[in-house]
């Protein structure tokens, strides 16, 4: 029980609140800190945020296909579609297709009935046991049923059991028809394949209606599986064993066969636009990146503009509060030694040498017109559009490998970008982990982990603090309120019969 100045006449809970500032100045302290603690992972996961998008970015810069600097026109019959690599050459071409690469497929010619006679379904009971045999490039694969399996488990059985060899096979009871399909999952000749069913009395029959003649056979039935063909510019090419080629920096993917006489036309010509504007666009997001991270670095710190608490919030108005967070939150990121190492890092991955280019080839980012500005730029990036849309015309090829190179002698300009970014993003989730990760060990997470236990026994210790004020001053008031009874006895003794 609390008494508050009843026999003294003190405002007592005003004068323990008052000593319980004092003591709790450890506490204020701490939740500052705790507070600047919050503000500085915020701004930590803000900066890790912008190099996580970089990296994104940067990815490209990785990529081959981002530095090819041709187009290619078709015209004519459209047979063939053809897209650039790196690697091609101006010049008109003649593309001709002469075949397509196909599937092996074997379906049976007649519906299959079930015991009753009714169209088989997939979920019939197949009746017979015995051994399908399926014979491909690779050997012989038994495919072992028995009379309990539906005609759906039989396909998925032989799919299964080809899975691993050539051809493997994609197998299907179709229930409209009542019949077996099958076809190679890959395409060309060595796709070919033939299968025959021996019952379990050794017997070869027909009893699932696998073959494809519509009568009963002793022999393997076969498929007809064929290579594809292209010519280019008088130079066959056979033995396809898909309809997708490169030949001479032409990504050729063939569609149907030319007739007679007809072939397509292709024209191709350079067209540094695009990866161009690739490496504008990165660039302009780089700079932006770099220079806000810079004036973060610089940031001026006001140490005497701590956080405010929540009762120092309610003595000020909206404006001031802004004010005043405006500059406590000034210099979060100051001198980081992340942050700074970061700068620097990347710096080093744009402008040092690539040593695992061949010799004599670009191995420089100043070569195709990109350069740093000074040191106090923190390594800002600046175009010379002209010289690198020379440089992409001029050798293409060169440029993609100055950006994508992976060597052990040196990895390319894009790759080494990639990498840094990559590297920074680890380090500072590790400093300041995520806000969406349900596990958050970083290092400032763990910091806040160790204030709040710190917090909660300070202000265990407080409470106790001010209940002991409270119990002394309740004794004294105890103290007063007896001395005043026993003054007014003595009066009313001494005095009452007068």
């Amino acid at each position: 029980m609390r008494i508050g100045g009843l026999a003294s006449g003190m405002d007592t809970e005003s004068i323990v609140k008052d000593m319980m500032k004092i003591q709790k100045l450890p506490l204020d302290k701490l939740m500052q800190q705790k507070t600047f603690t919050e503000w500085q992972q915020e701004a930590v996961r803000d900066q890790n945020l912008v190099f996580s998008n970089l990296r994104t970015s940067a990815s490209n810069m990785r990529l081959q296909s981002t530095f090819n600097a041709y187009s290619a026109e078709t015209t004519g019959s459209g047979s063939a579609k053809v897209t650039t690599t790196p690697q091609a050459m101006n010049g008109s071409y003649d593309v001709r297709v002469n075949a397509l690469a196909t599937s092996a497929k074997m379906t049976s010619e007649l519906g299959i009935e079930n015991a009753n006679g009714d169209p088989a379904k997939s979920t019939d009971l197949i009746g017979v046991a015995g051994t399908i045999t399926v014979k491909g490039s690779t050997g012989d694969v038994a495919v072992a049923i028995t009379a309990e399996m539906t005609y759906a488990d039989v396909a998925k059985k032989m799919q299964d059991a080809t899975a691993g060899s050539e051809p493997a096979l994609r197998v299907n009871f179709d229930n409209t028809t009542s019949r077996f399909f099958m076809a190679s999952k890959e395409l060309g000749s060595a796709q070919n394949f033939t299968l025959a069913f021996t019952d379990d009395q050794g017997k070869k029959s027909d009893d699932l209606g696998l073959q494809i003649t519509g009568k009963a056979q002793d022999e393997f039935t076969s498929t007809n599986a064929t290579n594809g063909s292209v010519t280019i510019d008088g130079v066959r090419v056979d033995g396809l064993k898909s309809n997708q080629t490169v030949i001479n920096g032409l990504s050729i993917q063939l569609q149907s066969v030319d007739a007679a006489g007809s072939s397509s036309t292709v024209r191709v010509q350079s067209d540094p636009a695009k990866p161009v504007q690739v490496i504008k666009d990165f660039v302009d997001s780089y700079n932006k990146a770099i220079e806000d991270l810079q004036k973060k670095i610089i940031e001026k710190r006001y140490p005497d503009f701590q956080p405010l608490s929540d009762e120092q919030k309610k003595e000020l108005t909206e404006t001031e509060i802004e004010l005043w967070e405006e500059k406590a939150r000034s210099g979060l990121l100051r001198n980081d030694p992340i942050m700074k190492s970061a700068l620097e890092d990347l710096r080093r991955a744009f402008m040092d040498t690539v040593t695992g280019v061949a010799d004599g080839n670009l191995n420089h980012l100043s070569q195709i017109g990109i350069n740093t500005g000074s040191y106090t730029e923190g390594g800002k990036l600046f175009i010379d559009e002209e010289k690198l849309k020379d440089a992409l015309t001029k050798k293409p090829d060169e440029v993609m490998a100055l950006f994508t190179t992976r060597d052990a002698a040196g990895d390319g300009v894009g790759a080494r970008v990639y990498d840094t970014l990559n590297d920074i993003v680890k380090k500072l989730s590790a400093k300041a982990g995520s806000s969406t990760s349900s596990v958050d060990n970083s290092t400032l997470s763990q910091k806040l982990k160790r204030m709040d236990t710190e917090i909660s026994r300070w202000q265990d210790r407080l409470t106790s603090i001010e209940d002991r004020y409270w119990k002394q001053f309740t004794a004294m008031e105890k103290a007063l309120s007896k001395m005043n009874s026993q003054s007014t006895w003595m009066q009313q003794s001494l005095f009452g019969g007068s």
